[in-house]
C-alpha cells in the first residue's frame, strides 16, 4: 500500500450505488451533475420538492413534489432501519435516515453521502502512533467519522495492531455483514440497538483481546463509564463526542468524565490563602479517560491538546491553555504552531492632586502633636487593566451570577457598579453561579445548605455585611487579588448618597491613613462626626486592613485609627 502524506488524499464514494436507490428521474439528474463530487446529501420530504445539498449550494432535483411512492421506492432498496432510524446500503458508507409521523410511517428521508478519504490523518499521525487515547471533537459534518475510519485503517494495516470498531449505526464500516474496505484489517462489531453500545464496548474487551477500540459518538453516561473501564485495562481508545471544545465537555455532566470529571472541593484556610482563591473551588476529579484531545475546527485546521489533564486544570483556574494548532500548507506539509498567550495591557491612570493632611486642617496625631509629620511622597499609581476574562477562576462563564443570602443587595449592587465588575446580582437562584452569604448565617443554617445542595451551587461566606467585606468577597469570587493596604480606596463605594459631608469625612479618613497611620505608624484621631458617617469611616478603615474605634460623648464622639504594628 502506498503511504499518503497529509496533503495527498484519495476519495472513494460509491456514489452510483446511492443514486441507484433514488427514483430514476432523480438519480439520473445527479449522474452527470457538474457538482457531483461536492454532493453532501439528498433530502426527500413528502409533499416537498426533492433537494440535493452540495458544499456551497442547494438545488432542486425536480419540479414534482415527493410522493409516498417515491419514498417507498427508496426504502425498498436499502437495508432495514434500526432503532435510531438509520439504514444503509450494503458494503457502502452511505447513510439513509428516516423521518416518521406519529404512526411510525416514513414521511421523509435524508440520504447522506459516505466517502472514504485516505490520507486524512497526516496532521495527527504522530499522536496515533503514540499509543495514547485520543478524543476527536467538532461540529457535525466536520469529518470526525471520516478521520475515525482512517485512524482505524492505519492502526490495523500499517501499525499491525488488533483494532475493534464499535459500529453502532454502521456508519464507520458501512451496512451489511461484510465491512467496507476503508477500515482495512480492523474488525467491526455491530450494535443491535443504540442503547446497548456500552455493553458491546465491554464485550469487545472481554472477548476479542483488542489493542485498540474505536468508538463513534460517545453520548451517554454509561458509554462514558464503559470508556473509562476500557482505558483502565490498558486498551488504546480512539473516540468522538459531540462538542466543539474541551470546555463543552466540562460543562456537560454526562460526558465530563471523559476529561476527568469536575467536583467541588472545600479548601482549608491555609490552602485557600496560598492559592489566593475562595475556599470552595472546582477541581478535576480523576485522570481523564482520553490523554489527548483534537478539536476539529475545519477539515484542514485542528487544535491539539497534548495533555488533556493540564488543559482542564488550567481552564478550572480561569486560565487559557496554549494547545498546538495544526494545519496543512499549500505543498501538503503539516504546519504546527502554538499561539502566544495574550499579553497584559497596562494603562497608566493619572492621580488627581490631593491636599495633605496638614493643609486640610481636619486631623491631629495622637502622639507628638507638636512635631509636624513629614508629608509622604506618593508616586503615581500604575494600574494593570486586563481584558475582561471569559471565565471565572473555577470555569464559570462571565458575567458571574451571584445570589445574595442575608447580604445587603444595595451594597452588593453599588460595589459591582462602582468597580465595574463582571457580576450580575440575581434574585433567581436558578440563574445563580454562586451563593454569597454571611459567615454567621452559614453556621447551622440547614436551609441555606439544603438550598445550595439542591441547585448544586457553591457557597461563599464573608465576615460582615460591610462594604469592605463585600468588595473583598467579590474580588475572591473573580480570582482578583486584594489591593495592597496602601492602595487608595474609591470613596464612592462607602458613601451611599455621595453627599459633600459624607465625602469630606471619608476624605479626611483616607488622608489620615495614607499620610500618617501607614507611613509613620502613628495613631490618628478624626474630627467628631455623626453615627452614620462614623460607620462609613469604619468601613473605609477596614478596607485598609486597619483597626478603628469610636470614643468620646455625643456630639463630640469621633474615630481613632490605629496602625498595624505587625507589619
Amino acid at each position: 500500500m502506498v503511504e499518503l502524506t497529509a496533503g495527498q488524499r484519495q476519495v472513494t464514494d460509491d456514489l452510483d450505488q446511492l443514486l441507484a436507490i433514488l427514483p430514476p428521474p432523480l438519480g439520473q439528474s445527479l449522474t452527470d451533475h457538474p457538482q457531483r463530487e461536492e454532493l453532501l446529501e439528498i433530502v426527500l420530504d413528502l409533499g416537498r420538492l426533492p433537494e440535493a445539498r452540495f458544499i456551497h449550494s442547494t438545488q432542486y432535483l425536480a419540479e414534482t413534489p415527493v410522493s409516498r411512492e417515491m419514498l417507498q421506492y427508496a426504502v425498498d432498496r436499502v437495508g432495514e432501519f434500526s432503532g435510531d432510524n438509520r439504514a444503509g446500503i450494503e458494503r457502502t458508507l452511505h447513510r439513509i435516515s428516516a423521518l416518521r409521523n406519529r404512526q411510525g410511517t416514513i414521511i421523509g428521508l435524508t440520504c447522506r453521502v459516505g466517502r472514504a478519504v485516505f490520507g486524512t490523518i497526516g496532521m495527527i499521525r504522530d499522536l496515533v502512533e503514540s499509543g495514547q487515547s485520543i478524543l476527536l471533537l467538532g461540529r457535525p459534518g466536520v469529518g470526525k467519522t471520516t478521520a475515525l475510519r482512517e485512524i482505524a485503517r492505519v492502526l490495523a494495516d500499517e501499525l499491525h495492531k488488533r483494532v475493534v470498531i464499535i459500529d453502532t449505526s454502521n456508519e464507520i464500516a458501512g451496512d451489511g455483514d461484510i465491512p467496507h474496505p476503508a477500515i482495512g484489517k480492523a474488525r467491526r462489531m455491530q450494535v443491535a440497538r443504540p442503547e446497548l453500545q456500552h455493553q458491546v464496548m465491554i464485550e469487545a474487551v472481554e472477548n476479542h483481546m483488542p489493542q485498540v477500540i474505536v468508538i463513534d459518538e460517545i453520548g451517554t453516561e454509561l458509554e462514558a463509564l464503559a470508556a473509562r473501564t476500557i482505558a483502565e485495562r490498558g486498551v488504546q481508545l480512539i473516540g468522538t463526542a459531540h462538542g466543539n471544545q474541551i470546555e463543552n465537555l466540562m460543562k456537560n455532566p454526562t460526558l465530563a468524565d471523559l476529561v476527568g470529571g469536575i467536583q467541588s472541593v472545600t479548601l482549608g484556610d491555609e490552602e485557600a490563602r496560598r492559592r489566593g482563591t475562595q475556599k470552595s473551588v472546582l477541581e478535576r476529579k480523576a485522570p481523564p479517560t482520553f490523554q489527548m484531545a483534537v478539536e476539529m475546527l475545519e477539515r484542514d485546521r485542528w487544535v491539539v491538546h497534548l495533555d488533556v489533564a493540564a488543559s482542564v486544570d488550567l481552564l478550572l483556574r480561569g486560565r487559557q491553555p496554549v494547545p498546538e494548532i495544526r494545519s496543512i500548507a499549500a505543498d501538503g506539509s503539516v504546519v504546527i504552531s502554538r499561539p502566544e498567550p495574550a499579553p497584559q495591557r497596562l494603562e497608566v491612570k493619572s492621580v488627581p492632586e490631593r491636599p495633605s493632611w496638614r493643609e486640610s486642617g481636619q486631623m491631629l496625631p495622637v502622639v507628638d502633636a507638636n512635631k509636624e509629620p513629614l508629608r509622604a511622597n506618593f508616586a503615581q499609581l500604575l494600574e494593570a487593566t486586563l481584558d475582561a476574562p471569559t471565565v471565572g477562576p473555577n470555569g464559570e462563564e462571565l458575567p458571574l451570577h451571584v445570589f445574595p443570602y442575608a447580604v445587603s443587595r444595595h451594597h452588593l449592587e453599588q460595589a459591582v457598579r462602582t468597580l465595574n465588575l463582571p457580576i450580575i446580582v440575581t434574585k433567581d437562584i436558578d440563574q445563580a453561579d454562586v451563593i454569597l452569604t454571611l459567615r454567621s448565617h452559614l453556621k447551622g443554617e440547614s436551609k441555606l445548605r439544603h438550598l445550595a445542595h439542591i441547585h448544586h451551587l457553591p457557597i461563599h461566606a464573608i465576615k460582615a455585611n460591610s462594604m469592605a467585606q463585600i468588595v473583598r468577597g467579590l474580588r475572591h469570587l473573580l480570582g482578583i487579588e486584594d489591593p495592597s493596604p496602601a492602595e487608595s480606596a474609591d470613596l464612592s463605594l462607602f458613601s451611599p448618597t455621595g453627599s459633600d459631608d459624607e465625602l469630606e469625612a471619608l476624605e479626611e479618613a483616607r488622608l489620615a491613613v495614607e499620610e500618617i497611620v501607614i507611613p509613620k505608624g502613628q495613631a490618628v484621631e478624626l474630627l467628631p462626626r455623626s453615627a452614620k458617617i462614623r460607620r462609613m469611616q469604619h468601613e473605609l478603615i477596614e478596607h485598609y486592613q486597619l483597626t478603628s474605634c469610636s470614643f468620646g460623648e455625643e456630639p463630640n464622639r469621633r474615630l481613632r485609627i490605629y496602625p498595624n504594628l505587625s507589619r
